[in-house]
């Protein structure tokens, strides 16, 4: 069996924005002609202002359908601490797929990585 070719890629982002959709946080998009496996989807609170907690939101733009999907809604994640959004599983996107980030306050950065994967016939 042939080894499948790959790329890796890593994107990090201070979230700023407080509005869903085409006014969300762009966190990585997938490039034309790829398919991406998202391995890691990391938000990060790097807020030290007291105890509290801030939410953030994560969205999918399917390109191919023009469509947002929630994956994370309103989670909140105390300051000074992390949260892995997927666990164990994995994120599927395609050629034009973007993942998004809004925020409600606070301090919040996403982080993402995974592979790409060479794809001739996706178009965007």
């Amino acid at each position: 069996m042939a080894a499948v070719s790959f790329t890796t890629f890593y994107e990090s982002k201070a979230i700023t924005s407080t509005t869903a959709d085409a006014g969300a946080d762009v966190v990585y998009t997938v490039p034309a002609s790829h398919d991406g496996e998202v391995t890691l989807l990391l938000v990060t609170n790097s807020g030290t202002h007291g105890t509290g907690h801030d939410s953030i939101n994560i969205q999918v733009y399917h390109s191919d359908t023009d469509s947002y999907t929630n994956i994370l809604r309103a989670h909140t994640v105390a300051r000074g601490d992390s949260y892995n959004v997927l666990g164990p599983s994995l994120l599927y996107l395609h050629a034009g797929d973007t993942v998004l980030a809004h925020k409600s306050a606070g301090t919040l950065d996403v982080s993402i990585s995974g592979k790409q994967y060479y794809n001739p016939v996706r178009t965007i």
